[in-house]
């Protein structure tokens, strides 16, 4: 898991690559570099998978390539296996070297045989040409820039402002090549055909059943490592699967929740990981803890385009900074299961025929919202998240699971519900979706300070790639729940206006506010006498 940075071309400076590669100081322990006439690359590396040999920029055999990799590759003890059946030899057990030798085998064909979360960068050492790849589902982020005579990328927006031009994102499931006067990119997953090639799913246990051995094995996948593994818990359905598989196939794990000390988050979670068995660390926290400077940290590092995105992203760096204390690198959450099966509220009330299309909306702008924050602030303390329920056959496998099975008898989830109904706890597989800020009981605290959120976000120049925009949520309710008018508004009208600042600043000071009133009208508080 890195920071990966490169500057390609004519125009490729060394003090212009160093700002790139410093801002990625974060996402890693080591910083690893290379300089050759027109080419700048280096790595701010993590270790956690062969960390004494798996050195970056990783070199091709032969000297041709230049490979900078951010990222998991989970089947690579597969690969490398297959790869020495064609007569390569490894001089590492890691996952970095099996992609520079699968690319050097396969070319561009290479990306469809990978099963994980990457982002990766292939310079041909001669020319300059630039190969870059993307997991399908965005997990792990590409951006690149090119002012005149240069490509630069890097693995976050922050790295690339001081280039001054526009960021662009290398899209969730694409490849291809560029160099400092083009970059073409192209899909090799389709997000939208998503499910449409498996057969027709018509058997609830049939398909419930496929939900369980899918999300077991990408359980099973992610914890093979030697390091003891944290799992994000809220107590919720989708944090608990993820605590009963890692505990079951990697018992050395430990959960941690954030929350206020009566928020419903912290009950459930408690309760499950003391049933369990399993260390559980808590981060308890008060609305009042939560200042505009934890909202400008909070902007600063996620990057995040949109409001309730950011107010998440105040919630979860507390967690992941005691992530760090406690040595944990390697953590997994239940991020992406609402995406996929039916958790939000949206997905019910649009027209059935734009259902699918809601799905696949929501699914390709993961990269972006949930999955960019779940990164930035994960990696911002050198930990390495991993999503199970984002697994490429977790997700076609959702899409052929018709929305009748999603939300069914008035749950949300049904489908997943039913497939756990057996190891689940009746307090968990009875419990309601929650958003992650306000189940843990710092939401309204956060959005006291919404009003500053596009001022600080422009302040650290992230407009190069673009503007702070309006939740998704809101714009799809304010258009009536058509998805087509709600994308149409959101392109035209991005950000919110005064009025409707105002109208919620208006009531987060109410919520804010409630707390004070009882306690000055509370029964051991003596009323003053009126004055006669």
């Amino acid at each position: 898991m890195c920071g990966i940075a490169l500057s390609v071309g004519p125009g490729a400076e060394l003090v212009t690559f160093r700002r790139i590669l410093d801002a990625l100081a974060p996402r890693g322990e080591l910083t690893e570099a290379y300089r050759d006439d027109e080419i700048f690359a280096g790595t701010r590396r993590l270790c956690i998978v062969d960390p004494e040999h798996a050195t970056q920029p990783w070199f091709s055999a032969d000297g041709r390539w230049l490979l900078c990799y951010n990222g998991e590759v989970f089947n690579h003890d597969e690969l490398r296996r297959e790869l020495s059946d064609l007569g390569h030899r490894f001089r590492t057990v890691s996952d970095t070297e099996v992609v520079s030798v699968a690319f050097t085998q396969w070319g561009a064909e290479a990306v469809g045989r990978l099963r994980g979360e990457f982002a990766f960068a292939v310079v041909e050492r001669a020319t300059g040409r630039t190969y870059l790849a993307r997991d399908p589902l965005g997990v792990k982020p590409l951006y690149w820039s090119r002012p005149p005579g240069c490509l630069h990328l890097a693995s976050e927006v922050k790295a690339l402002v001081p280039v001054g031009a526009p960021v662009r994102e290398v899209p969730p499931g694409h490849h291809g090549w560029a160099d400092p006067a083009s970059v073409r990119l192209r899909p090799y997953v389709d997000l939208d055909r998503l499910g449409q090639d498996g057969p027709v799913l018509d058997d609830p246990d049939e398909a419930a059943a496929l939900v369980r051995d899918a999300l077991r094995e990408s359980v099973r996948v992610r914890v093979r490592t030697d390091l003891t593994v944290g799992v994000v818990l809220s107590g919720g359905l989708d944090s608990s699967l993820a605590l009963l598989h890692v505990r079951e196939f990697h018992p050395d794990c430990v959960a941690v929740t954030v929350g206020t000390p009566d928020s419903p988050d912290l009950v459930h979670a408690r309760r499950l990981a003391a049933e369990l068995g399993v260390p559980h660390e808590v981060v308890e926290l008060r609305p009042r803890d939560i200042r505009l400077a934890d909202i400008r940290e909070a902007i600063r590092l996620s990057e995040l385009t949109e409001y309730g995105d950011i107010i998440n992203a105040v919630v979860s760096v507390p967690l992941f900074r005691r992530l760090r204390e406690l040595g944990i690198r390697v953590v997994l959450t239940g991020d992406g299961s609402d995406e996929l099966f039916g958790g939000y509220p949206m997905y019910h009330t649009v027209p059935p025929e734009q259902a699918r299309r809601l799905f696949l909306h929501k699914i390709r702008n993961l990269c972006r919202t949930e999955l960019q924050r779940v990164d930035r602030t994960s990696m911002d303390h050198q930990v390495e998240a991993r999503v199970p329920f984002l697994d490429l056959s977790l997700v076609e496998l959702a899409m052929r699971i018709p929305l009748g099975w999603k939300l069914r008898d008035g749950q949300e989830k049904w489908i997943v519900r039913r497939a756990f109904a057996d190891v689940l706890p009746d307090y968990v597989a009875r419990r309601p979706k929650h958003p992650m800020s306000y189940s843990s009981g710092l939401h309204e605290r956060a959005r006291l300070y919404k009003p500053f959120f596009a001022r600080l976000y422009r302040s650290f120049g992230y407009e190069l790639r673009e503007p702070l925009r309006r939740d998704f949520d809101s714009v799809l309710t304010r258009c009536d729940h058509d998805l087509d008018r709600a994308i149409a508004d959101g392109a035209a009208r991005p950000d919110y206006t005064v009025l409707e600042h105002a109208r919620d600043l208006a009531g987060a000071a109410r919520w804010n506010a409630a707390p004070l009133v009882r306690r000055l009208g509370g029964p051991g508080r003596r009323r003053p006498t009126p004055v006669r």
